[in-house]
């Protein structure tokens, strides 16, 4: 018997799916059958025969195909859920008790919470929490910051660094006060912060994101200067500046950190354009982050976003430009790379027309 996978709360003991016991007996093509079928495996074996087992049935899915990005997210959906079948278990005070297992305690509470029954997690999703919990131990390097950024689990980390050198070098319109919307890590707070921004007001939806913010800016010294709040958008009030990095591609979220990449019907840029009159002051301007790749991918056009801007009583007053420099945009075997490799960040000036 199965027992539900740990949420972001504490889990209660009440079975949920049937699971077919697995151990090193099990091969990877009959493991790819058993998934396949809708099977959840629970492991029973060791825990590097568990990563192996993953590795294996891992490499034996078909490549995504070429058929546009509707048919790469629902090959990718299809393979995260296939892949989620395999479970390990995790006794309270999450120990797994497999033989040769990380010690993954600090990890997990760190995300779950605390946990006093026995309960059971996708080992692809643990191999996800523990490889944050390294990160966040370790940070990400941010040049425009001479300083590390350290994402927690769930939050979007600043691995494409060129949003962040758009904010850190486009000359500021004003210094007193500047809101920082949608503000994951804190990364762009901080840059603003270091920048001289004398006060500087960033929100998030996500109550990770709150903590991990406030985190970051009292690590870099900004604690004073900088306040993280929980709001849909915008805090109250008008400021000199406003600046805010949607994500960037209309779609439905299907993980945690998706929602740093899609935006079902594009609700926060939509929100974000149709509210910010009455948060700018009257000579105020705000700094939208954005890449052109769903204009690539046929999900947006530049007319509609140049109409959704004017329908929003706002006029563009100029525009920087940047090429990303990630590694996909090299990689001529992904499925999206002309997309890609024709992809520009933007940071779009926007005053009240």
């Amino acid at each position: 018997m199965l027992f539900s996978p740990p949420s972001h709360r504490a889990v209660p003991a009440v079975p949920a799916v049937p699971a077919v016991p697995a151990d090193e007996g099990l091969s990877a093509d009959a493991a790819l059958r058993a998934l396949s079928a809708g099977d959840a495996l629970l492991w029973r074996g060791g825990y590097p025969a568990a990563r192996q087992l993953l590795d294996a049935v891992s490499r034996r899915l078909p490549p995504p195909p070429s058929g546009g990005h509707a048919a790469y997210r629902a090959h990718r959906g299809h393979r995260a859920r296939l892949l989620s079948l395999l479970y390990v278990p995790l006794d309270p005070g999450h120990v797994v008790p497999l033989r040769r297992a990380p010690d993954v305690r600090e990890a997990c509470t760190g995300v779950y919470g605390p946990l006093d029954v026995a309960a059971a997690v996708p080992l692809r999703e643990l191999l996800g929490v523990l490889g944050a919990a390294g990160w966040r131990r370790s940070g990400i390097a941010v040049p425009a910051l001479g300083a590390r950024i350290h994402p927690h689990y769930g939050v979007f980390a600043p691995v494409r660094q060129e949003y962040v050198r758009l904010v850190a070098e486009t000359p500021l319109p004003a210094t007193e006060l500047a809101f920082d919307v949608g503000t994951g890590t804190g990364v762009l707070a901080a840059v603003l912060a270091r920048r001289g921004v004398t006060r500087v007001i960033a929100t998030d939806t996500d109550p990770r994101a709150v903590v991990c913010a406030t985190e970051n800016l009292a690590r870099l010294g900004f604690a004073a200067r900088t306040e993280v709040v929980r709001a849909d958008l915008f805090p109250p009030g008008r400021a000199g500046l406003v600046v805010c990095n949607p994500p960037w591609l209309p779609g439905r979220p299907r993980t945690s950190l998706d929602h740093a990449v899609y935006d079902p019907g594009s609700r926060m840029l939509r929100g974000f354009l149709d509210r910010l009159r009455r948060h700018l002051t009257p000579a105020g301007e705000a700094w939208l982050v954005l890449s052109d790749l769903a204009e690539h991918l046929g999900l947006r056009t530049r007319d509609e976003l140049l109409g959704r801007i004017d329908a929003s009583g706002l006029e563009v007053a100029g525009r920087t430009d940047t090429a990303p420099g990630h590694p996909r945009v090299a990689d001529a075997g992904d499925p999206l790379h002309r997309a890609r490799a024709a992809e520009v960040t933007s940071l779009w000036r926007l005053r009240p027309a």
